[in-house]
């Protein structure tokens, strides 16, 4: 039995970038041997085992042979005569495949080593194909890697659009596409992932409301980008910085979502688009099953950026009435968020990426003032149920109305 640390944290060893697990290939070995060695065995597609003490995943070096379409139609061969050079060559790309010995060497057949120092991300084999969340995952490395220089190989790429062009894509199920792109979403530059997808015709399959966002006009004096595509990169670009929360970054790359339905004869302006995209936004969530607590904040950004772009323009009673619509008052956190990313809205433009936007700090502070409405004192002049419900908002309404006296 010999034992080899493998795959991510070998390539960001060698990187000397941050990593949390540690995956291992056992070879010469079989189930019995790992049992008996106390490991134990959770892997159901193929034999994988917890280390008793680490609880790092060891698995049985395998070979995999393709039998059907999608990602999941592989038959798997894990015995002790599986070699580690034949182990490594069913991965991705070469900067996973290479392994470190218990004596610390590198066992490198594929010039993963190489591609690391060159900075390129290259598919191992053809068998790459077989496999498509193999596109996520490069679109995630792009992710994690691009600021470093990385970049995907040619060859590798042109690969992945004929895979597209296969309709391998289409076998991916949405549970997976998520997992990938959330991932992604925590990564340094996840506007790379999505522009990775782009590049070889898979976000066209997986997300179509965002895909269809390059070409569509906006008015060149709120957005001299023009183009809604580079926008939405621009705004992803800015909501890193000003956030890791991978739920801000997902409200910001989706917000403009109903911009893609504009009919052309209305271009560039997009009436109503907040509404329209807000619609879009559940609809995504719902096919590509994301968690609530992403679709409930993307929507609302979707539905209600503009408000945050006007607030100084707003009417106190429509700035009270939007933050009950946000349900501000219970849901705190998630307005922060929702504040966030639509500052990276206003952000995401050429000559606006410095500027200062006094539009948050003013919801930020309608909302104190608005929460701090004396509700026994209401009480106990009498005031109950509908009554007690419409002079809290007129309490609310008079507070906002100091507050813009204050701040014009």
């Amino acid at each position: 039995m010999k034992i080899y640390l493998v795959g991510g944290a070998v390539r960001d060893e060698i990187l000397d970038y941050p990593f949390t697990e540690e995956d291992w290939v056992v070879v010469g070995a079989t189930v019995d041997d790992m049992i008996s060695a106390g490991y134990q065995q959770v892997g159901k597609d193929f034999p994988v085992f917890l280390h008793p003490n680490t609880k790092d995943e060891h698995a049985l070096a395998r070979t995999e042979r393709k039998t059907a379409a999608g990602y999941k139609g592989f038959e798997v061969h894990a015995s002790p005569d599986v070699t580690l050079e034949e182990d490594l060559i069913r991965r991705d790309l070469t900067i996973n495949a290479i392994a470190k010995d218990s004596n610390g060497e590198y066992i490198d057949p594929f010039n993963g080593i190489e591609d690391i120092k060159n900075k390129i991300l290259r598919h191992v084999s053809d068998a790459f194909s077989e496999d498509p969340v193999r596109i996520l995952r490069i679109a995630r490395f792009m992710a994690r890697y691009a600021h470093l220089g990385f970049s995907v190989a040619d060859d590798t790429m042109q690969l992945m659009k004929n895979m597209v062009s296969a309709g391998e894509v289409d076998a991916l199920v949405p549970e997976r596409v998520w997992q990938e792109m959330e991932k992604a979403l925590s990564e340094k530059t996840p506007e790379k992932f999505v522009e990775t997808l782009r590049e070889c015709g898979a976000l066209k399959r997986i997300i179509p409301e965002l895909d269809c966002l390059w070409g569509v006009p906006q008015p060149e004096e709120h957005h001299p980008e023009i183009d809604t595509g580079i926008h939405t990169m621009m705004v992803l670009e800015q909501a890193c910085k000003l956030s890791t929360d991978p739920q801000v970054r997902f409200a910001a790359l989706v917000h403009d979502l109903g911009k893609g339905t504009t009919p052309k004869k209305d271009w560039p302006r997009h009436i109503e688009h907040e509404s329209r995209g807000a619609d879009i936004v559940k609809d995504v969530c719902k096919r590509m099953r994301i968690p609530n607590e992403y679709r409930d904040l993307a929507e609302r950004t979707a539905r209600f950026h503009l408000h945050y772009h006007r607030a100084l323009e707003l009417k106190p009673a429509t700035v009270v009435k939007t933050l009950e619509q946000l349900d501000a008052f219970r849901k705190v956190e998630r307005f922060e968020k929702f504040l966030l990313a639509s500052e990276a809205d206003a952000r995401g433009r050429p000559g606006y990426e410095d500027k200062n936007f006094p539009q948050g700090d003013y919801f930020r502070q309608a909302l104190n003032v608005s929460a701090n409405i004396d509700v026994g004192a209401l009480r106990s002049l009498g005031f109950e149920n509908m009554a007690l419900a419409n002079k809290i908002k007129e309490k609310r309404i008079e507070a906002v109305s100091l507050l813009k006296g204050k701040s014009l």
